[in-house]
């Protein structure tokens, strides 16, 4: 199983960008999937996360600037950032709780985490 995030970049502030996050590999189901980020010299926070079924929970600092979004038909989840500013800066991480086939065996990991992406914005 593979999350494979992308769409980072360096954008000046007040710009947008398109993260994505795609989940492959002999995956059952998802059911949360989540975007952290980790600025440098700081601890990993949760930046929003999306249940199967829709329902969204979003940092404070990202409200009505950052939309997630996800496809199930995909495995794909999104995160469309407007009005992006300098402390947005850092890595973007995607993590999923999902269930996947290890064989004939099916196996649940509640912290299945994709590698980082780099979103820098300039002021």
């Amino acid at each position: 199983v593979q999350l494979q995030a992308s769409g980072g970049g360096l954008v000046q502030a007040g710009g947008s960008l398109r993260l994505s996050c795609a989940a492959s590999g002999s995956i059952f189901s998802i059911d949360a999937m989540s975007w952290y980020r980790q600025a440098p010299g700081k601890e990993r926070e949760l930046v929003v996360g999306i249940t199967s079924g829709g329902s969204t929970k979003y940092a404070d600092s990202v409200k009505g600037r950052f939309t997630i979004s996800r496809d199930n038909a995909k495995n794909t989840v999104y995160l469309q950032m407007n009005s992006l500013k300098p402390e947005d800066t850092a890595v973007y991480y995607c993590n999923a709780d999902l269930t996947y086939y290890s064989g004939s065996l099916l196996l649940h990991m509640y912290d299945y985490w994709g590698q980082g992406t780099q979103v820098t914005v300039s002021s």
